[in-house]
């Protein structure tokens, strides 16, 4: 995937793609990126790239000039187009996958009160919020956006490790534990050191139900769950007085 993202500020997101998980995967050849400082398209002496709403109001908004032409130098007319906005589409898991299996991503990255209308209604595709939340800098939004999506292409992350997380499914999570086996007076549960494989299967989706069912009970609302899962669900909810 090539992921292109115009920013006021790349040394913010440079970071990002220099470390971890998402350097191996742009060593391996599995990311192409590009940060693009769209303050270069700015034509006035001063690279003034905001100005006060018309209409009157607090703040400035991003001017519609820069952008136009750094993403038309971009060939953003013929690419998916994203702008992290709080007035967007919720980002989940099954949004992530979606722009996974794109080929070429193109991200805005908005300051202030937002950026001038005409670029979004041109130029974006997809207007999405990370949360019922504001940050004040779009690079940080747009940054979550690129983690969720890239880690889902193939080969970034092994396939076995993506089916056990929370949102992959209905279910949150189980309870992660390492050595050493007991630490400031805590120990990891026995069962996780029986070696019997179905016993822990059994308790991780226990745990599994317990934290949806106590963290984001709406998951469950519309779940489909098997059998099993399903007769643990309604005995946690028994002891419960649910």
């Amino acid at each position: 995937m090539k992921i292109e993202v115009l920013t006021l500020f790349p040394e913010m997101m440079e970071g990002f793609f220099k470390n971890s998980i998402m350097a191996r995967a742009v060593e391996s050849g599995i990311i192409d990126y590009s940060l693009i400082d769209w303050r270069q398209y700015a034509e006035d002496r001063h690279h003034k790239c905001d100005d006060s709403p018309f209409g009157g109001g607090p703040g400035m908004v991003i001017k519609p000039e820069p952008l136009f032409k750094a993403l038309d130098h971009l060939d953003a007319m013929n690419k998916r187009v994203v702008y992290a906005t709080p007035s967007g589409r919720r980002l989940t898991q099954d949004y992530a996958r979606e722009l996974s299996l794109e080929p070429e991503l193109v991200f805005i990255c908005g300051h202030y009160e937002g950026i001038d209308q005409r670029v979004i209604d041109r130029y974006v595709d997809d207007e999405i919020s990370i949360g019922d939340y504001v940050v004040s800098s779009g690079e940080t939004a747009t940054l979550v956006i690129i983690d969720s999506v890239y880690r889902l292409i193939d080969s970034v992350i092994t396939q076995s490790s993506l089916e056990e997380e929370s949102f992959t499914g209905p279910l949150l999570e189980y309870p992660q534990y390492t050595r050493p086996e007991t630490y400031c007076g805590m120990s990891v549960p026995d069962v996780l050191l029986s070696g019997h494989h179905a016993n822990i299967e059994k308790w991780r989706l226990k745990k599994r139900l317990e934290k949806t069912l106590a963290f984001r009970p709406d998951l469950l609302e519309d779940a489909v769950l098997d059998p099993q899962a399903e007769k643990i669900l309604n005995e946690i909810k028994l002891t419960k007085g649910l």
